[in-house]
């Protein structure tokens, strides 16, 4: 099997070390995750201007699609990594777990875009049709959905690449459950 490994700043390409510059800049750090993607010239700075996108949802809201997608993909990295940024954004432990476990009720407008989310994982993309509804009663709009969509997007992709290289996790290791 292979074994990936992290490039550093000197591995990657000239643009991709401008974007580790400014990734350190702000974060203080280039997550592994993101220094793997820069093993490509070009996925990176698609990557991050991808994630990053406005978004017509709230960032408890987009950390809560984040932590469904990568609780059912088993994704250790997304989960160590958006349970960190779960709680810069407002969550507590408890609601971050409640939230990866589907039984999330401390916020019912959030609970339904949770389960559809949940739902959206588990079919595919063609959820129930009254998980649906549930979404649209509790207040969200279509756009809303489209943004949520874009956001399972976005994290099946780094799901997806944590699954096959299996790169260090360089957050605080979030709980198994």
């Amino acid at each position: 099997m292979r074994v990936f490994t992290v490039p550093t700043k000197e591995e990657v390409s000239s643009t991709n070390q401008g974007i580790f510059d400014n990734l350190k800049a702000g974060l203080g750090f280039v997550p592994n995750l993101y220094a793997t993607i820069g093993k490509s010239n070009f996925a990176l700075d698609s990557y991050l201007k991808f994630q990053n996108a406005k978004s017509s949802l709230s960032g408890k809201e987009r950390e809560a699609i984040n932590l469904v997608v990568s609780q059912f993909n088993h994704c250790v990295y997304c989960l160590s990594a958006h349970t960190a940024i779960g709680k810069m954004k407002g969550f507590s432990d408890q609601e971050i777990m409640e939230i990866r476990k589907g039984i999330d009720n401390f916020n019912p407008k959030l609970k339904s875009l949770t389960r559809l989310i949940k739902s959206v994982m588990e079919t595919k993309g063609k959820p129930d049709a009254k998980l649906v509804e549930n979404f649209f009663d509790a207040g969200y709009t279509e756009e809303n959905l489209i943004d949520a969509i874009v956001i399972v997007g976005d994290k099946i992709i780094s799901n997806y690449i944590h699954g096959i290289t299996q790169i260090p996790v360089d957050f605080p290791v979030a709980e198994e459950i």
